[in-house]
């Protein structure tokens, strides 16, 4: 007595054999690769326009370093540090203290001072890993 699988399975119809060989001939003929395949999403160019950063939201800027590391121009910790939300308060290189608990998402900041303020101070106190990852952040801002 003989045991067959219940399950079938699509790869017999594909299988090379003498069968079925003028079969897979033409159904290798119908499935070739004339026609390019349509791209499923696409990435907006960075450098079409670039973004005035002394006068953006956060969400605007977010947004932009999102689409910049999409497209490789920037790696993931610039972005993480750009995608970071601001502190309540931080202080400026003269060692004043500024209140940045009005700022939110929708409102306009200038990040390109902010982050070169954050660099300086970062410079000043000597942490290496910090000042690499402003580094890039505002290399990324300098554009």
């Amino acid at each position: 007595m003989e045991i067959l699988s219940v399950r079938s399975s699509p790869y017999f119809l594909f299988k090379r054999n003498q069968d079925n060989s003028s079969y897979y001939n033409e159904l290798e003929e119908q499935l070739g690769t004339k026609i390019k395949a349509s791209s499923s999403f696409q990435i907006d160019d960075t450098n079409a326009e670039t973004p005035d950063f002394s006068a953006i939201s956060a969400s605007e800027l977010r947004q932009y370093a999102r689409q910049s590391f999409d497209a490789g121009t920037i790696d993931q910790d610039t972005f993480a540090a750009i995608s970071e939300p601001l502190p309540m308060r931080t202080i400026d290189p003269s060692g004043n203290i500024l209140d940045l608990s009005d700022v939110t998402d929708a409102t306009t900041f200038n990040f390109r001072d902010y982050y070169k303020d954050q660099l300086q101070i970062a410079n000043s106190i000597g942490d290496p890993e910090t000042v690499a990852r402003l580094n890039s952040v505002v290399s990324f801002l300098d554009v």
